[in-house]
């Protein structure tokens, strides 16, 4: 585990291990890692192009037959491909919302994003996913608005299936790139874990 991800804050929702902490998503050893991608799937900047770079053609290939098929991934929807030469067997590609004040729907675009990709997750069996901050880099979603809506998607995700007793999942984690995200983590995690506790 490197330094900066032990710095991390870990929360319990149904059996579910919720984790944020500061790091590269190109590096976790989970199932599957969250692709912040774009509608065109054919790579970009941030996580997109990070993501595409280390995991080799294989990716883009797989996203360029998607394309084909079924046109431009629609903001809030998500699909899934192979994880190349990442630990993560797989990578499954969401488009968040870009940010334009909060009025244009933002929010329910974003917890569909997260919402999607739980869902392909948990279609797929897979037991841990990893997830960047998304929409809040070159999208410009804020990342005090857009944290609590990512940790509600998730947490109201979990406690949904746990329910009806079809979770594979045991591991959810945000992988955030800077401190001062995490620190927004952090705060909301630690308030979520004193209202549950």
């Amino acid at each position: 585990m490197e330094a900066a991800e032990a710095e991390g804050i870990e929360l319990q929702v149904e059996g579910v291990r919720l984790v944020a902490l500061q790091g590269d998503i190109t590096r976790q050893a989970v199932d599957a890692i969250v692709n912040a991608a774009n509608s065109s799937l054919m790579g970009g900047g941030g996580v997109d192009g990070a993501i595409h770079r280390a995991g080799g053609p294989r990716i883009l290939e797989e996203c360029r037959a998607i394309v084909a098929r079924q046109g431009p991934l629609p903001p809030g929807r998500a699909v899934i491909t192979t994880g190349g030469r990442l630990p993560a067997r797989w990578v499954i590609h969401t488009v968040g919302p870009i940010w334009q004040g909060g009025g244009h729907g933002e929010p329910e675009t974003l917890r569909s994003a997260y919402r999607s990709a739980l869902a392909l997750a948990v279609e797929r069996g897979l037991e841990s996913i990893a997830f960047p901050s998304i929409s809040t880099g070159a999208y410009g979603y804020p990342v005090e608005l857009a944290a609590p809506v990512a940790l509600q998607a998730v947490t109201g995700f979990v406690r949904e299936r746990a329910a009806s007793g079809g979770l594979p999942l045991r591991e959810v984690r945000f992988v955030l790139f800077s401190r001062a995200h995490l620190d927004v983590y952090r705060r909301l995690m630690q308030a979520a874990g004193a209202r549950d506790g």
